[in-house]
């Protein structure tokens, strides 16, 4: 019945339904709609140049499954220092490959980041209910990755004299940057553990 991709989501199917709303706004055809709201301007003047039929739906995955398959797997070595563990099914189709994390942000990285760390938080929230925990930690990170923004966020915590190049002399300052760098160190220890 909805074999054709358009069908199920372009328009309305039902032509007493689409018949109801044209009589609702005022119009008397899809065309006459498009020729009032569209500006003439930006209209193109001739139909596209598409074949007269398509592919369905079914096809079309099959023939991109095809392509797929013409890829060659090979090793990679990207994200080393990843342990295997085993996901349940719920999970790994409703958080990890549940695209609203990531095309309902624009292409930036800020807005990406920010549908990952949503993606992020749901994983933990289903930890948490599955095992009962007061909390629970997830991570994207590789032990390469983690310990390089262990060393960033070091270098970020240092003291203002330490930044300004000089010497910190006064003891307050030396107990001031001691702590930062134990406060530092079990925040990376930390980072490093959950990965």
């Amino acid at each position: 019945m909805f074999d054709k991709f358009s069908e199920r989501h372009i328009g309305v199917s039902n032509e007493k339904e689409l018949k109801a709303m044209l009589e609702t706004i005022g119009v008397k055809s899809v065309d006459e709609l498009i020729s009032q709201v569209i500006p003439h301007s930006i209209r193109l003047k001739k139909p596209l140049a598409l074949p007269a039929e398509g592919m369905s739906e079914y096809e079309f995955a099959a023939h991109i499954r095809a392509l797929a398959d013409r890829n060659r797997c090979l090793r990679s070595f990207i994200g080393m220092g990843y342990y295997p563990c085993a996901v349940p099914a719920a999970i790994v189709r409703n958080v990890f490959e549940n695209p609203a994390w990531y095309t309902s942000y624009t292409p930036y990285q800020a807005e990406i980041s920010q549908g990952r760390l949503e993606a992020l938080l749901n994983f933990q929230t289903a930890v948490i209910s599955l095992t009962g925990m007061e909390i629970g930690n997830c991570s994207l990170l590789d032990e390469g990755t983690a310990t390089a923004e262990a060393m960033l966020m070091m270098f970020a915590l240092r003291s203002r004299e330490a930044v300004k190049g000089k010497v910190a002399t006064s003891s307050s300052s030396t107990a001031t940057s001691s702590r930062r760098r134990s406060t530092c160190c079990s925040r990376a220890a930390n980072r490093s553990a959950s990965n």
